[in-house]
């Protein structure tokens, strides 16, 4: 059975490596980089897809974000969990 469910990156539950990626990021990150993947997945991702995206594509997200890469945003970051 497939279930769709909507939610906001600010609530999603990551995972693993997704999840320590993730806490290096404020709300207004977050918000940003949903909007860029609203963009990009017009039609959704599923969660395994995303968990990877934030896990495995960091220095993307980190990019994004105005970064050069992932290790500049940590080092910049104030974890919201």
């Amino acid at each position: 059975m497939l279930i769709h469910t909507e939610t906001s990156l600010r609530d999603f539950q990551f995972w693993a490596g997704g999840a320590d990626n993730a806490n290096c990021l404020t709300y207004e990150q977050l918000d940003i980089i949903e909007n860029i993947l609203t963009d990009i997945y017009p039609e959704g991702i599923d969660e395994t897809q995303l968990n990877d995206l934030m896990w495995f594509d960091e220095d993307i997200i980190a990019e994004w974000l105005g970064y050069t890469d992932f290790e500049e945003l940590r080092n910049d970051s104030v974890p919201w969990n």
